[in-house]
């Protein structure tokens, strides 16, 4: 049985009832659940759960406000994030990473899905991130050093490529936007064009050759380092 916490803030009570079912049969026992925004907050800072579900349609305070809200206080602000959407808009889903969420799934969902990016969220951030070497899939990141090896083989990066390779493969699933990449990277108004982002994906891509299967576009929203499968 896991021991980890889930909120779940959802509206829709056929949703709610059939994500708790489903992270119940999942073997996660610590379930919480709440139909609104407030309700939703005031769970968070009691239970301070380990990953929250965030409906992003809900009823007077919106998923986006109680997303600026959770992650602009100190005891909620490290709780990753994943948005739940029905909308087809790609801006929702942007705002919400730049808030600070790690993920988003769009309605109606699979639940094998839903099940492998939380188990993906919850894996990453309890992984303790002072390791000076990330190994993913035959690739080595070796950060003191600022080198990369796949396959035993040095890759000659430049320093943006390494920062961005860097910057998805420690989170597996997560989903980085243009803008946030440029932010990480760069640092905060930096003038580099999100254009300019994807060239420096189209060439680290090419230095990894067949390994870059593994950087997924998102498309509309930016890019991310494919999870490992769970099946």
């Amino acid at each position: 049985m896991a021991t980890e916490k889930i909120l779940v803030i959802e509206d829709e009570e056929p949703i709610r009832e059939l994500l708790k079912l489903t992270l119940e049969s999942a073997g996660y026992s610590g379930v919480y659940m709440a139909a609104n925004g407030e309700n939703g907050l005031s769970l968070a800072q009691s239970r301070l759960p380990d990953l929250i579900l965030l409906d992003l349609m809900l009823p007077g305070m919106d998923g986006l406000s109680v997303c600026r809200q959770l992650k602009s206080q100190e005891e909620t602000r490290a709780i990753p994030i994943i948005m739940l959407t029905a909308r087809s808009e790609e801006s929702d889903v942007i705002i919400g990473l730049e808030l600070g969420a790690v993920d988003y799934i769009t309605k109606p969902f699979s639940r094998k899905i839903l099940i492998a990016r939380i188990r993906a969220q919850l894996r990453q951030f309890s992984d303790v991130e002072e390791s000076n070497e990330i190994r993913r899939d035959g690739l080595m990141i070796r950060i003191d050093q600022h080198e990369v090896r796949l396959h035993g083989k040095l890759l000659d990066l430049t320093p943006s490529e390494f920062s961005i390779l860097h910057m998805l493969v420690s989170y597996p699933g997560r989903v980085y936007t243009r803008n946030q990449i440029i932010t990480r990277v760069k640092g905060d108004g930096y003038p580099v064009t999100e254009r300019a982002i994807d060239v420096q994906i189209l060439n680290l891509r090419r230095k990894l050759g067949d390994w870059a299967v593994n950087v997924d576009t998102v498309r509309g929203v930016g890019y991310r380092y494919k999870q490992e499968s769970t099946e």
